[in-house]
């Protein structure tokens, strides 16, 4: 009898410690997915953050349902974390992708989920086969976090945390395949007993919460880095108007002109009699004409050039490839584009401009630029403004 009982009680021991280490992972995804959803409380922004929080949060039930067999049933069982676990990674995946801005539609997503949960209800109650379950959960997995990590390829900025970030998302997506086959071959535990022995069952336990938790840090890091540029994008610009202030305007021309082939220009524009316009209207009409001006001219430059409010009423358009003539027609093209948009407070109120274009010289500095174009644009103004010297 005392060698039974010795049995039971390490029995009960062992159940505990497999119970309570089968905890750590879903309580850590629990962890993190507060934090997501913390940041998002507290800033109101960046919807993904509760993609994430309800995928950390899904996936730790899915495990609880799991470890602490609930429902009883075993097919429903079955279903159920099946269900859980499939709806956590695609929003995960969701909240990544979302992240990255190529976010795939919720119908891909729903698909995935069913075809997922056909695999498991047909391997349990038709041809039951707890191999094929296995296999059939973690190669969806797999696959479902390898399909993000190829479109997070697609991403239209590629920084280092964005780099890292896909790095471990493939690596995470990676891992379900050889670890599987690893610790559970070609043969399943027979028993939830067994399985909750089984090196298959241990291992993955283990993967999920380094995986889980790299994963985590890794989006925690880049969400900080996404915070960083954006407080840094919003003290590069004009409050006013929207559009780069000088600082903002200098910082990202400079450097392309630093390493500028030959046909890069600079436009500098200057709002005609805005003096006149405070004087007789008041500063708030002053305001309305430079939102004006720089909405106008926000929708005639084109793609890859730079565009600044540079001091009061003064604005600047870096061109980076803008080969013989095609500067001048580039700033005669901004000049009509202000000149013939609506007039401000209705008719009260006619804006132009006068704009000066330097085309850059062979290795030519970049204070020598400016000093040129600003040169062109005292020139059109002493010349009756409303005009475009180059």
């Amino acid at each position: 009898m005392p060698v039974i009982a010795l049995h039971r009680n390490l029995s009960m021991d062992g159940a505990l410690v497999r119970v309570t280490l089968s905890l750590i992972a879903p309580a850590l995804l629990l962890v993190f997915g507060a934090a997501f959803f913390a940041i998002w409380f507290f800033f109101r922004r960046r919807a993904f953050l509760l993609h994430l929080a309800a995928g950390c949060a899904l996936f730790a039930v899915g495990a609880v349902s799991q470890v602490l067999y609930w429902p009883r049933d075993t097919g429903l069982n079955a279903l159920c974390s099946g269900v859980l676990y499939t709806s956590a990674a695609c929003l995960v995946v969701q909240g990544i992708l979302a992240r990255a801005g190529v976010r795939l539609p919720w119908l891909a997503f729903g698909v995935f989920t069913a075809a997922m949960m056909g695999v498991l209800w047909y391997f349990y109650y038709i041809d039951r086969n707890l191999l094929v379950r296995v296999y059939a959960l973690n190669v969806g997995m797999g696959l479902l976090f390898c399909g993000a990590a190829l479109r997070m390829r697609r991403a239209p900025r590629r920084r280092r945390v964005d780099t890292a970030l896909f790095v471990v998302v493939l690596l995470f997506g990676l891992h379900f395949l050889p670890r599987t086959l690893l610790s559970l071959g070609a043969r399943a535990p027979q028993g939830a007993l067994a399985f909750a022995d089984s090196r298959f069952w241990q291992l993955l336990q283990l993967s999920l919460a380094v995986f889980s938790v790299t994963l985590a840090i890794a989006l925690l890091v880049a969400i900080a880095a996404d915070a960083i540029d954006e407080v840094r994008s919003e003290g590069d610009r004009d409050w006013l108007t929207g559009v780069y202030n000088r600082r903002g305007f200098e910082a990202r021309a400079r450097p392309q002109h630093a390493h500028a082939r030959a046909g890069a220009a600079l436009i500098i524009c200057d709002v005609d009699h805005f003096k006149r316009v405070n004087d007789l209207h008041g500063h708030q009409s002053g305001d309305m004409v430079l939102q004006h001006v720089a909405r106008a001219l926000s929708g005639a430059v084109r793609e890859g050039d730079v565009l600044g409010r540079i001091g009061g009423e003064e604005f600047a358009i870096y061109l980076p490839d803008a080969a013989g003539t095609e500067a001048r027609a580039y700033a005669e093209r901004l000049r009509r584009a202000v000149q013939d948009a609506p007039r401000i407070l209705g008719a009260e109120i006619s804006v132009t401009i006068s704009v000066g274009v330097a085309q850059a010289g062979q290795a030519e500095t970049w204070e020598s630029l400016f000093r040129r174009a600003d040169g062109k644009l005292y020139q059109a103004k002493h010349a009756g403004r409303n005009q475009v010297v180059a």
